[in-house]
């Protein structure tokens, strides 16, 4: 399938929506590129819609957007995307590029992660709204981060599941000092308040965070360590998450500038380096829905050549941007937990490469070429943002294509013969 439009976006979260209603209601032709069967992303993903989530919808169904659901990007050839779909490969071309899409969890090695039964909290999360069943289930939620508490608050209150623990690695001091500057932004206050509420009754501890897991009966056996002592506790489920890295392999591609962090470099009109290609939400900082949703429509404003109309718009995507560096202040990794893993732990999963053997390594391409790591199906994206947040190492070896495909989707000619 050929397709052409004014404005492509890849990725159907708040923010690919937020700057498709807007390219589009300035009269430009807009398409969406999701791998999702629905869009909203994960925030947005299944369940009862909040009334955000219901009015960017609604707006979306009343705009003029096509929506090409379940492809998956594979590459981008100059100004054209191609993407495969079930059973085809599409080609997109397009004047404008925004790329919004998102982010994923951060893992953190530690002996046991990879049993049966521990996994990401977002995971876990994405299984229930899946259909997964817990009612009854014993649940240790850690790691890092608010979504910890949106996640516990969920399996309680919809699954019926057992929430044991609650555990944050950062210190209690931290996060209350977080709390009382959401003084200034009653919205974000209302929800803290609201989420505490729906937490009553739960275990909550701070400096808390698994050391190891192992299997005991059908369940697991989890040593924590709270504070200055340890302490075993048994669970059906482990779900653990140190907070969210962007996912910025297609930005790579396009030869989009990246910091010292990873994530996207904007300027204030979310065009990033490469010429005709922006940037929104996640992946050019983890700031909360809200971040994505200005961030996506300033992109929108601004690839529909409308940029008159985004200046309402910085005040509250710098006021996005001050929480979000208070965000990350108070959930910074501390040194204890990015140092969790044995000699005997596994850190590429795809590729069965242990701690042991990136001993001798001193670079992520180096890790590559000696020993595989990294060059699973998953590409590195649970194992690259290990080795960047524990070693430092940053892997910029992105080639096409960004997502494992079929080799007949290989096959068909590039899309400038197509």
């Amino acid at each position: 399938m050929n397709y052409d439009c004014d404005v492509a976006i890849i990725g159907a979260g708040p923010a690919g929506i937020a700057a498709a209603c807007c390219a589009s209601e300035c009269g430009r032709r807009v398409i969406i590129i999701d791998d999702n069967p629905i869009a909203g992303g994960q925030i947005w993903r299944g369940g009862a819609p909040t009334r955000q989530a219901a009015q960017w919808r609604d707006r979306l169904a009343a705009a003029r957007v096509t929506i090409l659901s379940m492809h998956t990007v594979i590459a981008i050839c100059g100004k054209t995307v191609r993407a495969e779909a079930e059973d085809d490969v599409s080609a997109i071309r397009f004047q404008k590029l925004i790329l919004c899409t998102g982010s994923r969890e951060l893992f953190l090695p530690f002996p046991g992660w990879t049993l049966p039964g521990v996994m990401g909290v977002g995971g876990i999360q994405a299984m229930v709204k899946s259909g997964l069943s817990v009612k009854g289930k014993r649940i240790i939620v850690a790691g890092s981060g608010p979504l910890l508490l949106a996640v516990a608050a969920h399996l309680r209150r919809k699954t019926g599941a057992e929430v044991l623990l609650l555990a944050e690695q950062t210190p209690m001091a931290k996060v209350l000092r977080l709390g009382a500057s959401l003084l200034a932004s009653p919205g974000k206050l209302a929800q803290a308040v609201k989420l505490k509420w729906q937490l009553r009754g739960i275990r909550t501890t701070f400096n808390a965070w698994p050391t190891e897991a192992v299997r005991r009966g059908r369940g697991l056996a989890v040593m924590m360590r709270i504070g200055r002592r340890s302490e075993t506790m048994e669970c059906d489920y482990l779900a653990t998450g140190f907070g969210l890295v962007p996912s910025t392999e297609i930005a790579q591609l396009c030869n989009c500038a990246c910091d010292n962090a990873g994530f996207v470099v904007v300027d204030s009109s979310q065009r990033t380096s490469s010429p005709d290609v922006l940037a929104a939400g996640e992946i050019t900082g983890i700031g909360g829905v809200e971040k994505s949703i200005i961030e996506g429509q300033i992109a929108g404003f601004t690839a529909a050549g409308r940029t008159e109309r985004i200046g309402r718009l910085l005040g509250a995507r710098e006021h996005a941007y001050g929480f979000m560096r208070r965000l990350n202040d108070a959930y910074s990794l501390r040194q204890e937990v990015l140092r969790l893993a044995d000699p005997g732990t596994v850190i590429c999963r795809c590729e069965d490469v242990r701690l042991a053997d990136l001993a001798s390594q001193s670079s992520a391409r180096e890790a590559r070429l000696q020993t595989r790591c990294g060059m699973g199906p998953c590409q590195g994206r649970i194992c690259g943002a290990i080795l960047r947040a524990s070693m430092n190492w940053r892997d910029e070896s992105i080639r096409p294509p960004a997502s494992p495909v079929r080799l007949a989707s290989l096959a068909v000619p590039p899309a400038a013969d197509i």
